[in-house]
């Protein structure tokens, strides 16, 4: 699982060469950053059968195009960036932010930094 920022450190991080290490029963999990998976290598080792599968929640380009490479790869789970998501996730953030806009509207700001 790929958890890391991108930075001109971790931009292509993992190539083909580092794929080619995992195991064929390897699933490669990315919810970071696409730049840091190559792309193409990824797709590669996915369309060879050379790993089990991968799940991906962020493209090179989102949102992703319909005719995308990525649309019809093999054993590949992708979310459109919305990994995270649940139904508690949202109610909470958006019962935060309409809170928020209230209190602000209000003169009485809460969750203030500094």
């Amino acid at each position: 699982s790929v958890h890391l920022a991108l930075s001109d450190r971790t931009r292509g991080l993992l190539g083909g060469a580092e794929l080619a290490l995992l195991k064929p029963t390897a699933y490669l999990i990315n919810t970071s950053r696409s730049a840091i998976v190559d792309q193409e290598a990824l797709l590669a080792a996915l369309h060879e059968g050379r790993i089990a599968g991968a799940g991906v929640d962020v493209f090179d380009v989102e949102p992703l195009p319909g005719n995308h490479p990525m649309r019809t790869a093999p054993r590949l789970l992708a979310t459109p960036h919305l990994g995270y998501v649940s139904r508690a996730n949202y109610a909470r953030y958006y019962g935060q932010a309409l809170e928020d806009i209230q209190a602000y509207l209000d003169g009485d700001p809460v969750r203030v930094l500094g």
